[in-house]
Parts: structure tokens; C-alpha cells; sequence
């Protein structure tokens, strides 16, 4: 069996990183877990390697079909950079990176596990960025989420994506058409898929701009579905909120440590941008929150209003229709009267007492009369005529 090569030495951050300056790994036998550059990559799940890069002084040297030939070409470059970019990677996959790169078990294990909250941690010279993109989806006019892990070494950059954002392709060739600052090194690159994600919240702000002034016009206009509306776009202000404000501290304290890792000038500047955009997107999106919240208050209050007011014209009408069955009720009654009078003396009967009383006659139609009076004036006092 041929023996296996020296593991190689990795270069010291440069001047211009922010990384934490350590010792570079010296040389010597590779630990039994450790690929060697003629191993083969991992048998499961190859695919979701996107794409792989070895780049030189701003330049792109190699393009390698494997996670084993990224590693054998980066070990022929002494001083090149390896930009490694995954989709759902396996767990063969990430173990095979750990090995290589010396990436800490927590950072992996968050990579592997996804639904992380966007954070940077530093562990030895490697930095571990969690990141939260996000797209606007016209169709459904919603906000879609995706989640990216970044390790950033001396000589490497590891993307790992879960969900379609962002797109990492336009990241790497704006890159390659600036090589004097992809020559910075892998600060470079992080400063770019950074401005590639807060940039692609712009596109975020303004879908959601559009659907609170559609929601206005909604809300006054008495749409019964806008409630539903203002509820889910709330919630998805509040997964905006999550990606957007954790960045804020983040850049500001990369920012921090400019003076004392020699972060290069030029980068500072670029970052100091891209902060400033995370202000002012999480700023955005912490007033589209209080918008919404009052938004649902005054449709809550219009909705409360016009219940009342259909309330009011049921009651209005019940008492209309009372004071109609009123009168019906006291006609009737006045009615009655007479009808009952007049039937009693319409039955055929040959002895009635009253058929042969000269002053029946007339009584009964005074007897008619007075009960009709009296029910009326009954009734009039009662305000039901």
C-alpha cells in the first residue's frame, strides 16, 4: 500500500484578514478519518456539491468534480483559496470537509441540521456564519426563506445552502470579474455573499411595501378577506424580522475587530456599506411591523364599526316592524269589536230576547260604537296608533 502524503501546511491568515491569527497546522500523517488526496469523494450524495473552485491570486486555477479533487488541487497550490459551494449536503459530505478543513463538530452539526438562527461564531482561525436569505415570490405574493452556512478559513470557503436562496452562482461571477478583490482571500468572499444577501432583501421590501398599500385600499375599501391578509403578512415580518436584526450585531462586530485583525481597508469600506443597508432594511422592516399592527387595529375597528351599524339597522328595523304589528294588533282589536256584535245578533235563532225589544237596534250599534271608541283612545294613549 503506498503511504499516505504529509497532510499540508496551511498558510497564516494575511494581513488584511479578520480571522484570528493562530499557528498553521504543521505537516505529518493524517489521522485515520482523513481523506487522502487519491481517495475517492463521498459515494452518497456528490450531487449536492454545486460547484468548486481553486483560485490564486484572484484567479481561477482549477475546477475540480469532487470534494477529493477540491482537496488534491488545493494541496498542489501553496497559496490558493478553495470556494466549495453545497446544496443540502450529506452527512458523508460534511464529515469528509470537517476532516479536511479541521471545522469544529457544532458548526457542522448546526450546518447539517439547518433552521439555525442567523449568527456568527468564531471558532480557531475558521469563522462560522449563519445567514437568513429571503425572495419575494410575486405569484403568491409572499416571502420565501432560505438558510446559508458559511465557513470561512486561511484557504477556503464553504457555502452550504438549504432553500433557493440566494443565488451563490451570481456571487461567484461577479467575483471572478473583480479578481483584485476576489485576491483579498476568503473575507472577500464572505463580504460578497453578504452584500448578495442584504441586497436581495431590497427586492423583499418593496413586494412588501406594495402589499401593505394594496392592504390600505383593502382595509377602507371593506374587503371582508383583508383580515386573513394583514395576519400572514405579520407573520412573515416577523421571519423578516428574525433574518434582518441578528445582522445588525453581526457586521457590527466584524467591524469591531478591523483594527485589531488588519482588516484591509477596502473590505472595511464595503462592509461599513453593507451595514449600513441592514440598518436600514431592518429599520424598514421593524416600521413595516408597527404599520401592520396598526393597520389590524383600524381594521378591527372598521369591522367593529360596520357591526354596529348592522346591529343598529336590524334593531331599527325590528322596532319599525313592532310599531306596524302595533297598529295592525289595535285595528284589529277595534274591529272586533262590532264584528263580535254583529255576529251574535246574525244567528238564526227564533227565540233571542232582543229580536222583538224595540230599542235592540239601536243600542247595539251605540254598544259597537262605544267599545270601538274606547279601544281607540285605549290604543292612542298606549302610542300604538
Amino acid at each position: 500500500m503506498p503511504e499516505n502524503p504529509p497532510r499540508r501546511q496551511r498558510p497564516s491568515p494575511k494581513k488584511h484578514s479578520w480571522l484570528r491569527p493562530t499557528t498553521a497546522r504543521t505537516g505529518g500523517t493524517p489521522p485515520a478519518d482523513r481523506r487522502t488526496p487519491d481517495a475517492p469523494g463521498p459515494t452518497a450524495g456528490e450531487g449536492s456539491v454545486v460547484h468548486a473552485a481553486v483560485y490564486r491570486d484572484g484567479h481561477r486555477v482549477s475546477t475540480p468534480t469532487s470534494l477529493a479533487d477540491t482537496y488534491r488541487r488545493l494541496r498542489e497550490q501553496p497559496d490558493a483559496m478553495a470556494w466549495i459551494g453545497l446544496h443540502r449536503p450529506t452527512e458523508s459530505e460534511l464529515v469528509s470537509l470537517a476532516g479536511e478543513f479541521d471545522l469544529h463538530q457544532l458548526a457542522v452539526e448546526d450546518a447539517l441540521e439547518a433552521h439555525q438562527r442567523p449568527k456568527l461564531e468564531r471558532y480557531g482561525d475558521t469563522l462560522f456564519v449563519v445567514l437568513r436569505a429571503a425572495r419575494y415570490l410575486d405569484a403568491p405574493e409572499e416571502v420565501d426563506f432560505g438558510e446559508l452556512h458559511i465557513f470561512v478559513g486561511p484557504d477556503f470557503v464553504i457555502t452550504v445552502r438549504h432553500g433557493a436562496a440566494p443565488d451563490l452562482s451570481a456571487v461567484r461571477r461577479r467575483m471572478e470579474a473583480t479578481p483584485e478583490l476576489l485576491a483579498l482571500g476568503p473575507e472577500a468572499v464572505l463580504y460578497a455573499i453578504l452584500d448578495a444577501v442584504v441586497d436581495g432583501y431590497a427586492p423583499v421590501v418593496a413586494g412588501v411595501q406594495n402589499d401593505i398599500d394594496e392592504i390600505e385600499t383593502e382595509v377602507f375599501g371593506g374587503d371582508p378577506a383583508v383580515s386573513r391578509r394583514i395576519y400572514e403578512l405579520a407573520r412573515e415580518m416577523v421571519e423578516f424580522q428574525r433574518a434582518t436584526r441578528p445582522l445588525v450585531g453581526m457586521l457590527h462586530g466584524l467591524m469591531a475587530g478591523f483594527a485589531k485583525y488588519g482588516t484591509d481597508d477596502e473590505l472595511q469600506r464595503y462592509l461599513r456599506d453593507v451595514a449600513d443597508h441592514v440598518t436600514h432594511t431592518s429599520e424598514r422592516v421593524d416600521g413595516f411591523r408597527s404599520a401592520l399592527a396598526d393597520i389590524l387595529a383600524v381594521n378591527a375597528t372598521l369591522v367593529t364599526q360596520q357591526q354596529n351599524a348592522e346591529m343598529r339597522a336590524l334593531a331599527e328595523a325590528g322596532f319599525e316592524q313592532n310599531e306596524e304589528i302595533k297598529k295592525i294588533s289595535s285595528w284589529a282589536a277595534i274591529l272586533f269589536a262590532p264584528t263580535l256584535v254583529g255576529t251574535i245578533y246574525g244567528m238564526n235563532f227564533t227565540h233571542m230576547p232582543e229580536l222583538t225589544w224595540v230599542f235592540g237596534y239601536p243600542f247595539a250599534i251605540a254598544l259597537m260604537a262605544v267599545v270601538c271608541v274606547s279601544l281607540y283612545f285605549v290604543f292612542k294613549r298606549r302610542d300604538w296608533l
